[in-house]
């Protein structure tokens, strides 16, 4: 049998080489003659990508840029709806005059459990003296009713004007918006 008939080899070819001729199997080629043997090689992962193919297209997925950091996005804040406002700011306030009338009434009831007013009373009398400052008590005067109810009326005030301004500031700021641009934010992604 001669060279001609026999079956020709099958020998890889890398990835960027010419392609390979007839006349071109004849010759040498890196080094080798088609007669020698391959070299044995460690097997290849299936997930290994083909050598001169990029990684991206090696699985069939299309080439994306690798990642370059968390994204960023500048966006501006050109109005703010007033009636969202107004019901924020009316549900804020309402819970800020409910924690004010609470808070009060537990420091009204801490003082007196402390003896403050029965100290206060005393101190009083031995000071001024007389008949007159016998029958004073500072009760009488900044009881916990009277304090509570003023603090009721105070939070009540405070409610309408906390949801006034915060309603009227969101109009301003419209305004605002509209002449200048609005307030710019940058935004970013967490990885």
């Amino acid at each position: 049998m001669s060279d001609r008939t026999k079956e020709p080899t099958t020998v890889p070819v890398p990835t960027g080489a010419p392609v390979s001729t007839p006349e071109a199997k004849s010759k040498p080629r890196f080094g080798r003659t088609p007669a020698q043997p391959l070299p044995d090689l460690p097997p290849r992962p299936a997930d290994a990508p083909t050598p001169g193919a990029p990684a991206a297209l090696a699985h069939g997925e299309p080439h994306r840029p690798a990642p370059r950091g968390p994204r960023r996005a500048r966006l501006r804040l050109t109005r703010i709806d007033p009636w969202s406002v107004m019901k924020t700011a009316f549900l804020l306030s309402i819970a800020f005059a409910v924690v004010t009338v609470v808070s009060v009434a537990m420091v009204w009831q801490v003082l007196g459990a402390a003896g403050v007013w029965e100290s206060i009373n005393s101190t009083v009398q031995e000071a001024i003296g007389g008949e007159d400052v016998a029958s004073f008590r500072i009760e009488d005067y900044v009881g916990t009713s009277r304090v509570l109810g003023f603090t009721m009326l105070v939070a009540a005030i405070d409610v309408i004007l906390i949801t006034a301004s915060a309603t009227l500031t969101a109009f301003l700021y419209n305004m605002a918006a509209a002449l200048l641009g609005g307030i710019e934010v940058t935004l970013a992604e967490d990885l």
